[in-house]
């Protein structure tokens, strides 16, 4: 009969632990395959629908500088009419302004001569008093003007 040694006892569970390890490490490096496979797997589709979201972002950023370059011109135009507009409204003021100011006044000094004097004394106004919840008027001493 062979005896084991405590040697030969200590090898046997070195290598016990040494297939458990190597069997941990076999499953741990399998999963971490499949885990790689995965990734690459979503990058790819990933990267197929990046490239025509990219090529639309491009597409409509080149649209939206157009329509930008649009409003531009249409703001520098719009620029340029109120600018004239201000000019016209300048010289009309200053060529027509002037004499019209003039005729108006010739006008209101004709009627006032013609019309007289009486029409542009305003009436005076009748006293009122109030008593609790009416109005009497009275007349003052010198009589209401027609």
């Amino acid at each position: 009969m062979h005896t084991v040694s405590g040697g030969e006892v200590a090898g046997i569970l070195v290598a016990v632990f040494w297939a458990i390890l190597v069997s941990f490490l076999a499953v741990a490096l399998a999963r971490l395959a499949q885990t790689l496979k995965a990734t690459t797997k979503l990058v790819a589709d990933v990267t197929d629908q990046a490239v025509p979201l990219l090529a639309e972002a491009s597409t409509a950023v080149r649209s939206a500088q157009t329509q930008i370059d649009r409003v531009d011109a249409i703001a520098s135009d719009v620029q340029e009419v109120t600018s004239n507009a201000s000019a016209l409204s300048t010289t009309v003021a200053s060529t027509f302004g002037g004499p019209l100011v003039k005729v108006a006044a010739f006008g209101y000094g004709v009627r006032r001569a013609l019309g007289g004097r009486k029409d542009d004394v305003p009436a005076k106004a009748s006293r009122r008093t109030v008593i609790v919840g009416r109005t009497v008027s009275r007349r003052s001493s010198r009589g209401k003007r027609d």
